[in-house]
């Protein structure tokens, strides 16, 4: 186990009718906040009414900025920032799921500058960002507790992570996502699923600790997303997993590890191609090659996986164990509503699968259990056809 240093400032405030405490949470950031959200989804299920009627009983004055969509775009951060100084809030405040939150996150990142972009291409730290709070919508980013943000522009899908986005109040209601629809279930499954994935399968030794808590979420997760795929109003079951989905992203379960993210890179090149893109939808798809294309790296992760978390029964044949296990969690994916090839996606033999490989690997590499250099993000790509 690696050396690590955990902090979680975030107030995490999770059950129901939660978010009709808003105003009483956000109060001491600020009297007024910038409140960002998508369609009209939280208007129609009252989510909106709750949370204004709180602002106002707590005496913080609000302004809106909405029409966040699916991959969030930067010119929209821009038009947020705009807001910021012609009204000078206080706080951001995000209700929605993840293309919401990161879009308010870096926003908040515009309170001193009017280049957020330049942070997510070339890094660095903003002197000035505002708090930030959330109310989930969609379970599946972990937006709500993390410090990262992901936003398209001009082609390209970039992340960024700083303590500083990481939101200072978060509130978790599952009664809100009992309208949601079932390929938003599924989408949000994988995605938090995959934030496991990335953490969970390293090459750093003994482990043990953190191997068993992220097996036992990704269970619990899958266990209850199939309740929910039939029983779409079950609260207890949107509890688990939208808890579940809150701990796959706030790095308790990357602690002492060097982590992948070779698949969320390639996945980024898929939705920033189309935006039509489901960022689950595509990790479901790119996840199962992926694991067939680097297992022989360290196969004894591959085989603890495919016995702990798929109750794959363990063969003298390891390879034929760990083939049996991504088997299964493709078919998990199946039996979610989720499609199993690139094109099923809308991609094919003339998409520029190369000219993709080469933008998410860059001049290095993607992943770290294995190196995934631009030849070897191709190679998954057209396995994926």
């Amino acid at each position: 186990m690696n050396n690590f240093s955990f902090q979680m400032s975030t107030n995490y405030v999770f059950g129901k009718d939660k978010h009709k405490k808003i105003g009483e949470l956000v109060k001491p950031y600020a009297d007024k906040v910038l409140l960002v959200y998508g369609g009209g989804s939280i208007k129609r299920n009252g989510v909106y009414d709750g949370v204004t009627a709180s602002l106002k009983e707590n005496g913080v004055a609000y302004i809106e900025l909405s029409g966040i969509q699916a991959n969030p775009r930067y010119e929209k951060v821009q038009e947020g920032i705009a807001l910021l100084r012609k009204e000078n809030p206080g706080l951001v405040l995000a209700v929605g799921g993840g293309s919401v939150i990161d879009t308010s996150k870096a926003i908040a990142m515009g309170a001193a500058t009017d280049d957020v972009w330049n942070f997510f291409a070339n890094g660095g730290e903003p002197t000035k960002v505002l708090p930030v709070a959330t109310i989930l919508t969609i379970p599946a980013a972990g937006s709500e507790v993390s410090p990262d943000a992901v936003i398209t522009y001009q082609g390209r899908k970039l992340g960024y992570s700083s303590p500083q986005i990481r939101p200072v109040a978060s509130i978790v209601n599952p009664e809100i996502f009992m309208s949601l629809p079932k390929n938003q279930i599924a989408n949000g499954v994988c995605d938090m699923m995959s934030h496991i994935f990335e953490r969970y399968f390293t090459q750093t030794e003994h482990t043990d600790l953190i191997d068993s808590l992220a097996e036992s979420t990704l269970k619990t997760i899958m266990r209850n997303a199939l309740i929910l795929m039939k029983d779409p109003n079950n609260y207890e079951a949107w509890a688990e997993v939208s808890l579940g989905g809150s701990f796959a992203h706030n790095g308790f379960l990357g602690c002492g590890r060097i982590q992948d993210w070779g698949c969320h890179g390639m996945e980024h090149e898929l939705s920033a191609q189309d935006e039509k893109v489901a960022h689950g939808a595509g990790l479901a798809v790119l996840t199962p090659t992926w694991m067939r294309y680097v297992y022989k790296e360290k196969p004894a992760m591959f085989f603890q996986f495919a016995t702990n978390v798929m109750d794959i029964k363990p063969e003298r044949d390891i390879e034929k164990t760990i083939n049996a296990g991504i088997d299964k969690l493709q078919q998990f994916f199946v039996a979610l509503g989720q499609p199993t090839s690139l094109r099923e996606l809308g991609f094919n033999e003339n998409s520029p699968l190369e000219e993709m490989a080469k933008k998410g690997a860059g001049e290095g590499f993607l992943g770290n259990f294995k190196p995934l250099y631009w030849q070897d993000v191709l190679a998954i790509y057209k396995a994926c056809l």
